[in-house]
C-alpha cells in the first residue's frame, strides 16, 4: 500500500487520539501527553522547514534532526519519552496505512539510568498504614472517619499493590468477599492499558475496608446529602476521591511518621519487594501488579538484593573490612 498524501498532519493525530481513547483505553491525561509530544514536533518542524509536516513524507533524518534540538534542553528521560510517542504515532499511521513505515523505528534514543524504585522496609511500611490509627489520641481535627478511609486507602495501596488510579477508580461492588476459599478479592477494572485483574486482599486489609465501609455513611455533601453510591473511596464531601486527594492523604502521614516522600507508587513497590523477599515468584507478583511484562517485574530482583546487601553489610560480623 502506497502512502496516503491526502491526509494531513491535523487529520492524523485527531486519528491517533481516537486510537488512544478507544482502542487502547488510554486515560485522557496520557493521551494529552501524546499530543504535546507530537505538537512539539510540529513546531519544530514548521520552524525549521517553513511549512507543515506532510505524515506521508517525513523521514527519519525529519526524527533526527527534531532530538538533537532537544538534547541540551530535555533530560535524557523526556527525550527517550518523545521519541517513544513519535515511534507510537508513526507505527499507527503505518499500520492504518497512510505511510509506509515509521521513520523513527531506526532512530535510537539517549541512554538513561534507570532509578531503582524506592521501597520502604516491612517495619516502616506497617508504621505508615497504622499512622491514621495510631494518630487518634493526638489528632483530634481529623474525623473518625476520615481516619477510617485514610487507613483502608494505604491498606489496600499496599495490600493490593495497586496504582493510586487504580485504587481510586475501585467501586464498592469491586470487593468480593467469600468466592475464592472464603478470602476478599477486589476486581481490578481496566487498569493501565485497559487491562483487568483480580487481587487478593490481606486480612488486615480487608479489616481496615470493613471498619471503613461502617462509617461511609458520613461522607456526604455538606449541603444537598448526596453521596457517590458507587465509589469505594470518598472524599469528605461524598465525591469519588480523587488521585491527587490520595497523594495528599499519603503526605499527610509521611510527614506524621518521619517517612517524608513516600508516596503511593513506593508502596507499590513495597509490596513487591516483600513479596520477593518472602519467596514468591516473579511470575505472581507479575499477575498482582498488572505488568505486562515479566521484564518490568525483573527489576525488583534487584531492589531486594540491595536490600540484603545493606542489611548484611550492618549486620553479619564479618563483613566490614579492616
Amino acid at each position: 500500500m502506497g502512502n496516503d498524501l491526502r491526509v494531513d498532519w491535523g487529520e492524523a493525530t485527531v486519528a491517533f487520539d481516537r486510537y488512544l481513547a478507544v482502542e487502547r483505553a488510554y486515560s485522557p491525561r496520557t493521551a494529552e501527553a501524546y499530543g504535546r509530544d507530537l505538537e512539539e514536533f510540529r513546531r519544530a518542524y514548521v520552524e525549521r522547514e517553513g511549512r507543515e509536516p506532510a505524515p506521508a513524507k517525513l523521514t527519519t533524518t525529519d526524527v533526527r534532526q527534531h532530538l538533537a534540538g532537544l538534547f541540551g534542553v530535555n533530560a535524557p528521560s523526556s527525550v527517550a519519552r518523545k521519541l517513544s510517542s513519535l515511534r507510537a504515532f508513526f507505527r499507527f499511521l503505518a499500520k492504518t496505512g497512510i505511510i509506509d513505515g515509521n521513520p523513527a523505528r531506526a532512530v535510537r534514543g539517549p541512554k538513561r539510568a534507570k532509578p531503582l524504585p524506592r521501597a520502604l522496609d516491612v517495619d516502616d511500611t506497617f508504621r505508615l498504614v497504622e499512622a491514621p490509627v495510631a494518630a487518634r489520641a493526638t489528632d483530634a481535627a481529623r474525623a473518625e472517619h476520615l481516619r477510617l478511609r485514610d487507613r483502608a486507602l494505604m491498606e489496600v495501596l499496599y495490600g493490593g499493590g495497586l496504582r493510586v488510579s487504580e485504587c481510586v477508580g475501585l467501586d464498592v461492588d469491586d470487593l468480593d468477599r467469600g468466592r475464592y476459599g472464603g478470602g476478599t478479592v477486589i476486581q481490578v477494572r481496566r487498569g493501565k492499558g485497559g487491562k483487568d485483574r483480580v487481587v487478593p486482599l490481606g486480612g488486615k486489609a480487608d479489616e481496615a475496608v470493613a471498619d471503613y465501609l461502617a462509617a461511609r455513611e458520613k461522607f456526604r455533601h455538606p449541603k444537598t446529602g448526596a453521596c457517590d453510591p458507587r465509589a469505594l473511596f470518598l472524599n469528605y464531601r461524598g465525591g469519588r476521591l480523587t488521585a491527587r486527594s490520595a497523594q495528599r492523604i499519603l503526605e499527610r502521614y509521611s510527614v506524621q511518621t518521619g517517612l517524608l516522600g513516600t508516596t503511593p507508587h513506593a508502596l507499590r513497590h513495597s509490596v513487591a519487594t516483600h513479596l520477593l523477599d518472602g519467596g514468591v515468584d516473579l511470575r505472581s507478583i507479575q499477575e498482582l501488579l498488572g505488568h505486562a511484562s515479566l521484564a518490568s517485574t525483573q527489576i525488583y530482583t534487584k531492589v531486594s538484593m540491595d536490600h540484603l546487601t545493606r542489611v548484611y553489610d550492618a549486620a553479619h560480623p564479618r563483613a566490614k573490612k579492616g
